[in-house]
């Protein structure tokens, strides 16, 4: 590929990460996928490919369609719960999130949320909420007609709808209310911890079979309170660094020991009390944010 052939998919690269992350909640496999149009585009007809940004955001979100067929077999073997991996945001990795609507966008919320799509109804609804596409364009990139590709979006819509309690916190409150998790579990404050929690909280935990972790959700505040005890007091040496930091463009909490880091951890708040935990602990899933944080 000629310099100017490589640079030009430079430019395209942010964005081609960005829809390949949403199809997959993988920044691994992202990053594969898109390696892997940057071949296609070295060995294309350049001279046949009149927009090189559509060209590419055609062959990755291909590309994701086939990664998701296989994808999903494999989750159903996983160990415990599966969680999206999590994305440092406050570099930009995931595009501008200036808006509360940008930001729920990417949420391990809404991806987890996203898993009960089928490929193509995951991949007409990314090209239409995070990237803008019209119903004519996404025909044109799943080679569907354009009513199909309407009731795919239809259809998505309905399956991601969530319960009232999504994507409640602004952002400076939801930044608050983990400090104030921080603080209260550095202090081994349980009272505080129990008045950030609803009755119904719910946590879960991604090992992934690699570390030790929960394999069941575990639900109501008693239950995540004594869950919460036990991680405290092995944590009480203060060998271990936790840190609030911007993730998939929420408020998240970040343990990091000898510059490895252990676990992200996010949080829903709805009317100032949190209702869903998330921490990602499998160490296969942290290697991307690892690296980001690494460059800080």
């Amino acid at each position: 590929m000629t310099t100017s052939l490589a640079d030009d998919f430079e430019t395209h690269r942010p964005r081609l990460f960005g829809l390949a992350y949403r199809m997959l909640g993988s920044a691994a496999d992202a990053e594969d996928t898109v390696q892997d149009a940057y071949l296609r585009f070295s060995g294309a007809d350049h001279a046949a490919v009149e927009r090189p940004g559509a060209w590419l955001a055609k062959v990755v979100t291909n590309l994701c369609l086939n990664r998701l067929a296989s994808a999903r077999a494999r989750r159903e073997q996983y160990a415990g719960p599966w969680l999206p991996e999590p994305v440092i945001t406050s570099d930009g990795t995931l595009g501008p999130l200036e808006s509360a609507e940008q930001r729920d966008a990417v949420s391990l919320a809404l991806l987890v949320l996203l898993e009960r799509l089928t490929p193509t109804e995951r991949a007409v609804y990314v090209l239409r909420e995070a990237f803008a596409y019209g119903h004519r364009e996404i025909a044109g990139v799943l080679e569907l007609s354009e009513a199909n590709c309407r009731q795919l979006y239809r259809r998505a819509v309905q399956r991601v709808a969530a319960p009232e309690v999504r994507f409640k916190a602004a952002p400076e409150q939801q930044a608050g209310l983990v400090e104030s998790f921080l603080t209260a579990a550095r202090e081994g404050d349980l009272a505080g911890l129990e008045s950030l929690f609803s009755a119904e909280v719910t946590w879960w935990s991604d090992g992934g079979g690699k570390v030790s972790a929960a394999r069941r959700p575990i639900e109501g505040r008693e239950k995540v309170l004594r869950f919460l005890a036990g991680l405290l007091g092995r944590h009480a040496s203060g060998d271990v660094d936790f840190a609030v930091a911007e993730v998939n463009g929420h408020a998240a909490l970040v343990a990091r020991a000898d510059d490895r880091l252990l676990s992200v951890v996010t949080f829903e708040f709805h009317e100032g009390v949190c209702t869903e935990v998330r921490a990602v602990v499998n160490p296969d899933k942290l290697e991307f944010a690892g690296r980001q944080l690494a460059r800080v």
